[in-house]
C-alpha cells in the first residue's frame, strides 16, 4: 500500500507542510465543528488595521497541532515515555482547543453569553464529539481538563509556553507584517524536555525564551491592543448594545441570522450549564452572521443603529486616547458634553442614553509573563529546574512580569479636540 495514501498534507505558509495521518484526527478536521473555524478570523477586527490579517482560527488550529506533533516527537527522542494513545489525545486536544470561539474570536466573547469564555464551549464541543465517535476523545478531554496523570501533556496545550501561544505569535506576526513577533519556535521545541513530570527548557534555550516573552509583549502593544483595534472592538460592542436595547424595548429589529437572533433575544447565560440548544446555535454562527446583520442594520429605521452600522462597514471608526486614570476620567466628562452637542448639531437624539453609544472609557491589560503559579522553568547544568526570571541574566525579564494596564478613552473623531 502506498504510504502517501495514509496521510493528508496541508501546505502552511508559516510552518511548511503539515502531515496528518488518516484516522480520527483527519475525521475531526473534516467535521463541521472544525470546518466552521475557517469562517472565523483569528485576529477578530485586526484586519481593519493590518490588511493581510485575514487568517482563520482553522489555520491556527492546524498550525498549533503541527507544533504539537514536532514537540511530542522531540520529547520521545529524549526518552520520554509517551504512548500512541497519548500522542493522539494530545493532538486532538490541541486541534480542538479553540473550537469554542465565536464570531470574530474574542471581540464578542462576553457580549453574546453572560458568564462565558470560549474554553467552556471548546470542552462542550469535545464532549459532543466524544459521544459521536464512541469515546475516542476521552483521553483528549482528560488532557485538556488537566485530569490526566501526565501533567506535562496538558502543559503543551495550556501554559505559559504552550503550542497555542507559539503558533499564534508566529502566525499573527507573519500575517500582520509585525516582525517583532517572530519567535524562534524550532529552538524552543528542540530544547523542551520533561523533568519531574513537567515541561522544562534546557539551558541552551534560555535566549529563545527571552525572545519569546519580549515578542509576546511587543505583539500585545503593536497588534492585539492597537488603538484602532480597541476602537473597532468598542464600535462593534456598541452596535450590539443598541440592538439589545431596542429588542428589550419591544422594537421590531430584523436579525437575519437565526442563531445570532437566538442570543440577542434570549440573552442566555452559561453560569449553570451550556445547553444543547445553546451549543447548536452557537456553533451555527461565524463571522458572516455578524456581517450580514450589520449590513442589514445599516438600513435600520433607528437612526443611531443605522449610523453605528454604517460607521463600522465603512471604517469610520472612533479615536482612542490613552491617558492616566485621572486624566482619562477628566477627559470623559468633557467628551460626554462635546458628544451631546455634536449629536444635537446633526439632528440625532442626544440624551444620556443615546450619547453613550458614541464614547467609552476602558482600560487595556497585558501580561507578557506570569512567573507565579504558571512559571517557565529552565534546567540548569546541575539538573535543577530554576524559574526563568531567576535563570535569565538580564534585569528586564523581571520588568516584563509586571502587568501593563493602560486606561483609555474612545470617542468620535468628529469632536473638535
Amino acid at each position: 500500500m502506498d504510504k502517501s495514501s495514509q496521510y493528508k498534507i496541508f501546505s502552511d505558509p508559516v510552518h511548511g507542510f503539515i502531515t496528518i495521518p488518516k484516522g480520527i484526527i483527519l475525521k475531526l478536521i473534516d467535521h463541521p465543528y472544525v470546518q466552521r473555524l475557517r469562517r472565523i478570523r483569528q485576529l477578530g477586527l485586526g484586519y481593519l488595521v493590518f490588511p493581510a490579517a485575514e487568517h482563520s482560527r482553522f489555520s491556527h488550529a492546524l498550525g498549533a497541532m503541527e507544533l504539537g506533533q514536532r514537540v511530542l516527537k522531540n520529547l520521545k527522542e529524549k526518552d520520554t515515555t509517551i504512548s500512541e494513545a497519548e500522542v493522539k489525545g494530545t493532538l486532538i486536544a490541541i486541534l480542538l482547543h479553540d473550537a469554542g470561539h465565536g464570531p470574530l474570536s474574542h471581540t464578542l466573547e462576553h457580549t453574546l453569553i453572560e458568564d462565558f469564555n470560549h474554553e467552556m464551549m471548546s470542552l462542550r464541543v469535545m464532549e459532543a464529539l466524544n459521544r459521536e465517535y464512541d469515546g475516542e476523545l476521552s483521553t483528549a478531554i482528560e488532557i485538556f481538563t488537566n485530569q490526566y496523570p501526565k501533567k506535562f501533556l496538558h502543559q503543551l496545550i495550556s501554559s505559559q509556553l504552550d503550542m497555542d501561544r507559539l503558533d499564534y505569535l508566529k502566525r499573527d506576526s507573519f500575517f500582520t507584517g509585525v516582525s517583532e513577533g517572530s519567535v524562534g519556535i524550532n529552538r524552543i521545541l528542540k530544547t523542551m524536555r520533561v523533568f519531574n513530570g513537567n515541561v522544562v527548557i534546557e539551558k541552551k534555550g534560555i535566549y529563545a525564551i527571552e525572545n519569546y516573552i519580549l515578542s509576546r509583549r511587543l505583539m500585545y502593544m503593536q497588534v492585539y491592543l492597537h488603538k484602532t483595534v480597541l476602537s473597532a472592538d468598542t464600535l462593534l460592542r456598541k452596535i450590539f448594545e443598541r440592538v439589545q436595547f431596542l429588542v428589550n424595548s419591544g422594537e421590531k429589529i430584523a436579525v437575519p441570522s437565526p442563531p445570532l437572533k437566538y442570543f440577542i433575544t434570549r440573552n442566555p447565560s452559561s453560569k449553570k450549564v451550556i445547553s444543547e440548544s445553546m451549543m447548536n446555535h452557537y456553533l451555527a454562527m461565524d463571522d458572516h452572521d455578524v456581517f450580514i446583520c450589520i449590513k442589514n442594520w445599516q438600513k435600520s429605521k433607528d437612526i443611531i443603529l443605522a449610523d453605528l452600522a454604517d460607521r463600522f462597514l465603512n471604517r469610520r471608526l472612533y479615536r482612542t486616547r490613552f491617558a492616566d486614570l485621572k486624566t482619562r476620567n477628566e477627559l470623559a466628562e468633557d467628551v460626554q458634553k462635546r458628544t451631546r452637542n455634536y449629536l444635537k448639531k446633526i439632528g440625532f437624539p442626544h440624551d444620556n442614553l443615546s450619547t453613550k453609544y458614541y464614547y467609552d472609557v476602558n482600560e487595556s491589560y497585558s501580561e507578557a509573563y506570569k512567573y507565579e503559579n504558571e512559571s517557565i522553568w529552565i534546567l540548569d547544568d546541575e539538573q535543577k529546574a530554576v524559574e526563568f526570571s531567576k535563570a535569565a541574566d538580564t534585569k528586564h525579564i523581571i520588568a516584563l512580569t509586571t502587568p501593563v494596564v493602560k486606561p483609555y478613552l474612545v470617542h468620535l473623531k468628529e469632536l473638535d479636540f
